[in-house]
This record gives C-alpha cells, sequence and structure tokens, in this order.
C-alpha cells in the first residue's frame, strides 16, 4: 500500500466490535498496556467483545480503509474478517449517505 500521500497515510488505533461498531483510541501514539486494560474492563462492562486493530485510511474519504487484527480482546465469538466486513459496509454506506 503507497503511504505517501493523503488519506492513505492515515494510521489510527481501533477498537473493533463484533457487529462492525467501532471507536478510535489513537493515532499519534501507540496503546499502553493500561489503556487496553481500562478499555477491556469498559467493554466488559458493557458485554462487548472485539479486537484491537489498526485502520489504514481515512473512513470517511478516499480508497476504502484496510484493517489489520492486533488481537482479540474479551473472546470474540465471531471472526475478525465478518467483522471487518461489517465495518467497511457501513462505512459504504455513510459514504453513500453524503
Amino acid at each position: 500500500m503507497d503511504m505517501t500521500a493523503g488519506a492513505a497515510s492515515e494510521r489510527r488505533w481501533i477498537i473493533l466490535s463484533e457487529d462492525g461498531r467501532y471507536a478510535t483510541i489513537g493515532r499519534a501514539t501507540d496503546p499502553s498496556p493500561d489503556d487496553i486494560s481500562r478499555i477491556e474492563g469498559a467493554m466488559q462492562a458493557q458485554g462487548l467483545a472485539g479486537w484491537l486493530a489498526v485502520m489504514e485510511g481515512d473512513p470517511h474519504t478516499g480508497p476504502m480503509p484496510r484493517l489489520m487484527e492486533v488481537r482479540p480482546m474479551l473472546a470474540p465469538v465471531t471472526l475478525f474478517t465478518d467483522a471487518q466486513a461489517a465495518v467497511l459496509s457501513a462505512i459504504v454506506d455513510t459514504r453513500n449517505r453524503r
């Protein structure tokens, strides 16, 4: 992937839930072990599971972002590829509504 221009150079850490929702947790630095622990506690309190992942590209404009699984969080029962497909579908839907 050419990481030299525009939106494609954007990289963000995300939490990807099993249903394809995601939350950005950082861009400039890697999340610390304490950050991950706090996030897992919040996810567990809400009955959520998912993955720590990296999103390359801007979800709002430009080429479709790419996702890289870093590690599962709280034993998701679905596959990462299913959650990835769900989030990319949601990004397409959001872009088409603009």
